[in-house]
Order: C-alpha cells, then sequence, then structure tokens
C-alpha cells in the first residue's frame, strides 16, 4: 500500500498545522518492539539477490515508511509491482523484495527482531 501525501486526508487545519492521518495502514498486532531505519539507496540496488535463502527468498518482514526522496519499486511473491516514490507513505508486507530506481532515502519502522534477522541474513550474503 502507497499514499501520496496529498491524498492522505486531512483531518484538522488550523494556522500553522495540518494534519493528515491515513488509517487502517497495516496491523503491528503482536509484532514486538519496533525499529526506527532510516536508509540511503543508491539507483541500481535490488534486493533479490541479498534475500536468497530466506523463505521464498522474499523479505518476510512488513515495513511502514516514508520516501524523503527518490524512487523504489517492491515485487510480491505474485510478481505484483508497486512504484513509490517522494513523499508517499508507504506499507510493504511480508514477501517482498526491492530495487531502487533512483537514488533514494526512505524511513522505515519495522518489527525490531524479524527485520534484524533479515539485516544479517543481508550482511551474511555481501560478506561471502
Amino acid at each position: 500500500m502507497r499514499i501520496a501525501k496529498d491524498n492522505v486526508d486531512v483531518k484538522m487545519e488550523i494556522p500553522g498545522a495540518v494534519i493528515r492521518q491515513q488509517t487502517e495502514f497495516g496491523d503491528a498486532t503482536g509484532l514486538g518492539k519496533i525499529s526506527g531505519e532510516y536508509f540511503t539507496l543508491s539507483a541500481g540496488v535490488d534486493t533479490t539477490p541479498l534475500f536468497m535463502g530466506l523463505e521464498g527468498d522474499l523479505c518476510q518482514c512488513p515495513h511502514w515508511g516514508f520516501v524523503l526522496c527518490g524512487e523504489l519499486t517492491t515485487t510480491d511473491a505474485e510478481g505484483t509491482e508497486e512504484t513509490v516514490v517522494a513523499n508517499d507513505l508507504f506499507y510493504w508486507p511480508p514477501g517482498h523484495n526491492v530495487k531502487v530506481n533512483v537514488d533514494a532515502e526512505i524511513v522505515m519502522f519495522s518489527p525490531q527482531h524479524p527485520h534484524s534477522l533479515v539485516i544479517n541474513h543481508m550482511i551474511e550474503k555481501v560478506s561471502g
């Protein structure tokens, strides 16, 4: 799920403040501690080889985030692609790969334990 900032419902607007809220934006029930993450990614980065060996060869951790700049495309197990760009809020459910189309910076919030396992798996892949 992705949504551009301008498409997030304005719930309150007063001089000096605009509050937008997208409800039903993923479910964090039972996921434990959450980590806040800041990723800086270059165009061409593709997680496909890094996720080989994980269940389904995909990241099985959900992520909620915001694209500060750039463009990324996720692909799920069925091959469905979704592209997010600057100022988009996004939710990536479990079962995805990511390709960076344009240099990007993103902020994500993820269940700490499962995403740490994925990050450690990627570290092992690049370490050989």
